[in-house]
Parts: structure tokens; C-alpha cells; sequence
């Protein structure tokens, strides 16, 4: 499972490394179920799917809770656990798992500061792992998510101390993970200076009030108005 060139090239081309950003979080979710071997539906309705609680050291919420909690089928959930539970036998993935898979996504980088990144979005309540409940709650967002929803998910993501805006250095550290990540296949071959230079266009154009961070409210207004970003997050609507 390959980003199209072309894709790559257009957002590295755009305004801000926002965009590339936004792809980025959607892709690489894209890739974790590719790894998860999550491609087609099975037509048969298994009973393990209803939870092999026996075997899993975590015991996941059942299906119909997880239903009304997310916007997936009890056929999604009951893929989306197989895959998990394939991957994550004891039911839960802690940060280096998860960074050890995301290296197999991005080989040509160093994909790890962006992983770390990423694992602590989605373990909402800080206990340092991400169980399937987490897993599924992300991709509900973002995969099935709202604008809004999947640009506050986004938001949190670049909200690193989780104190309600983003500054400067957290979005230098998101930009400088996924410029790493890229690695040798980075477009174009950028200097080193250019995620700061990204940064301070990306505070130009979203920090309204010029108060040196940008909040919630000005990031979701300024994503919402900007073409590139709203095209992207679209690219992969209704994959699963």
C-alpha cells in the first residue's frame, strides 16, 4: 500500500506542511489496518468475533456497546478485532510495539518521534497503552468522523502538553517527525531549516490574534477555509 506520488507532491507544494500533516494522520491509520490485514469484509459471522475474552489478557467492551460508542457496523468491529487481536494478542499494544510497528509503514525514515506522537492521541487516558476500545475510537473519527471531529482529533494530536493550544515548538516537533518519517522520499528534498520555515507560514495564516499559539477555535477556522487541507481530508473517505 503505496501514497500515490502525485498526492505527495501536490501537498508538499502547498502553503504548509498542515496538509501534509492531515494526510499523514489518515494515511498512516490507513497503513496500521493494511498491516492488520484489514482489506475485505468476511462474509461469515463468526463466533470468535464475538470476543475470545478467554484468550485476551485485556477484555475488550462488547460489540453492541462499541456500536453505539463509534460509527462502525458489528461487521467492522468484528474485522477491526480480528485484525487487532492478531497483531495484539493480549489485547493491548504499549508504545514500543506500536512504534515497532510504524517502522515497518515507513522504512525509509525514522518514524518513531511521529509514532509516539501518534500513540499518545489515541491512548486517551494516559495509562500507556492503547487497548482495542482506544484503537477503534480514533479510527471512528478519524475514518468516519465529522470534519470538525477529525480537526479536533488533529488538533489534539498537535496539542502535545494537552493544554488547549499549540505553539510554535510543539508544531516544529509534529512537522520535524513526519519530515523524518519521509525520509530519502521526501518532496521536495528540503533543507534543514525548511519544517521552521513551514511553521512560522502555518502561524501566519492561523494564528489570528498574533498571541504567539494557536487555539481550537482558530485552527478549526482557518483548516475550514483552506481548500488544500479540506481536500485532504477527504482523500480517503469511506476506505473501509
Amino acid at each position: 500500500m503505496v501514497l500515490p506520488r502525485t498526492i505527495l507532491e501536490e501537498e508538499w507544494q502547498s502553503e504548509g506542511l498542515q496538509t501534509v500533516g492531515i494526510v499523514f494522520l489518515i494515511f498512516s491509520s490507513l497503513k496500521l489496518l493494511h498491516f492488520l490485514g484489514i482489506i475485505d469484509f468476511s462474509e461469515e459471522d463468526s463466533i470468535e468475533d464475538e470476543f475470545e475474552l478467554s484468550t485476551v489478557c485485556h477484555r475488550p467492551e462488547g460489540l453492541e456497546q462499541l456500536q453505539e460508542q463509534t460509527k462502525f457496523t458489528k461487521k467492522e468491529l468484528q474485522v477491526l478485532y480480528r485484525g487487532f487481536k492478531n497483531e495484539c494478542p493480549s489485547g493491548i499494544v504499549n508504545e514500543d510495539n506500536f512504534k515497532q510497528i510504524y517502522s515497518q509503514f515507513f522504512p525509509q525514515g525514522d518514524s518513531s518521534m511521529y509514532a509516539h506522537f501518534l500513540f499518545n492521541a489515541f491512548d486517551t487516558d494516559h495509562d500507556g497503552s492503547v487497548s482495542f476500545e482506544d484503537f477503534v475510537a480514533g479510527l471512528s473519527v478519524i475514518l468516519r468522523g465529522s470534519i470538525d471531529d477529525k480537526l479536533n482529533w488533529a488538533f489534539n494530536l498537535y496539542d502535545l502538553n494537552k493544554d488547549g493550544c499549540i505553539t510554535k515548538e510543539e508544531m516544529l516537533d509534529i512537522m520535524k517527525s513526519i519530515y523524518d518519517m519521509m525520509g530519502k522520499y521526501t518532496y521536495p528534498n528540503m533543507q534543514e531549516e525548511a519544517p521552521r520555515e513551514h511553521v512560522e507560514n502555518f502561524f501566519q495564516k492561523m494564528d489570528r490574534n498574533k498571541d504567539g499559539v494557536v487555539t481550537i477555535e482558530e485552527f478549526i477556522e482557518s483548516c475550514q477555509k483552506d481548500e488544500n487541507i479540506m481536500r485532504s481530508m477527504q482523500l480517503f473517505d469511506n476506505v473501509i
